[in-house]
């Protein structure tokens, strides 16, 4: 026996309006097409769909069984075609990210906080587990979108800039380097460095100061928290270097100097890497405009 679909929302329709010219009206067929598929079907199946001696036309229990296939198949499809048509308008779809720059937590919440009220139909995660291979996970598809601050030359991907900031020294107000106007890499020697817990290459202040100048700090101690990092600072336990943008609260507090590194100051761009195939979703244009939305307010004093 082979069933379609239009056999499962022909039976559908018979029972819901409870006749075949009110039936046939509701399918866009005449009554002799409609009757013509379901002798067809009777045919296929070997029993009788309806009790033909009634009036309103009533199904028997074959039909009925079929009446039950129907009421749970064709939900589910239309649920599914509802689903293909929000991906083919862009309306829905999913968008997984993953992240090299680990303070930016506390900045991208926000945004996908804004997002997921504008775009309820699209599927969001973020997957801190794919971090350090980040890149490659987007180009197999296990990503949507990777926020970085190392843009490659890689085919099939497109690079976004986001906004830019500036990696700053943050110390105890009573520490030692807390009298100077800018911090150079010689002046790392004999502190302890609180970072997060990312490999060297990761991290501004390695990348972009110490292993240039091939200085090492005494120790390097790591902490998952921005708060925690602030607090040790603080309590003169060790300096840090953290974005611009995470520590602006922190200009204002007597307990913490911050200052640019080197006389030049640093600064670095923040990126949105995506498929460049996926240039056209409208939800990914939006996510990326909400993040340099939300990058102006962390800028601000």
């Amino acid at each position: 026996m082979h069933i379609e679909f239009r056999h499962l929302r022909t039976i559908k329709a018979i029972h819901d309006t409870g006749g075949l010219s009110n039936a046939a009206d509701m399918l866009g067929i005449t009554q002799s097409a409609l009757s013509h598929q379901i002798k067809g079907i009777e045919d296929q199946a070997g029993v009788e769909l309806f009790v033909r001696r009634t009036k309103p036309l009533r199904l028997s229990a074959a039909g009925m069984k079929l009446l039950a296939a129907a009421e749970s198949i064709l939900p589910q499809v239309a649920a599914l075609e509802a689903e293909f048509e929000g991906l083919i308008t862009g309306k829905a779809g999913r968008l997984h990210i993953a992240i090299e720059c680990h303070a930016c937590f506390e900045w991208l919440m926000p945004v996908l906080e804004s997002f997921r009220k504008a775009w309820p139909e699209v599927d969001v995660d973020i997957r801190p587990g794919l971090a350090f291979d980040a890149l490659p996970a987007l180009r197999r598809e296990e990503v949507d979108l990777v926020v970085s601050s190392d843009p490659e030359e890689l085919e099939g991907i497109t690079f976004t800039p986001i906004f830019d900031y500036e990696p700053v020294f943050v110390a105890a107000a009573v520490h030692p380097l807390a009298q100077k106007t800018f911090i150079e890499a010689e002046d790392f020697r004999g502190q302890t460095l609180i970072t997060y817990p990312v490999d060297r290459h990761r991290l501004d202040v390695f990348s972009e100061l110490l292993t240039p100048a091939k200085v090492e700090p005494a120790a390097v101690r790591q902490v998952e928290l921005t708060a925690m990092i602030l607090l040790l600072v603080a309590s003169n336990r060790g300096v840090a270097v953290l974005p611009d943008w995470v520590v602006r609260q922190v200009r204002y507090n007597s307990d913490y100097v911050t200052r640019p590194l080197t006389a030049k100051g640093i600064t670095k761009r923040l990126y949105a890497a995506t498929r460049t195939a996926d240039d056209g979703l409208p939800y990914l244009s939006h996510v990326i405009r909400l993040a340099r939305q939300e990058a102006v307010k962390l800028q601000r004093p």
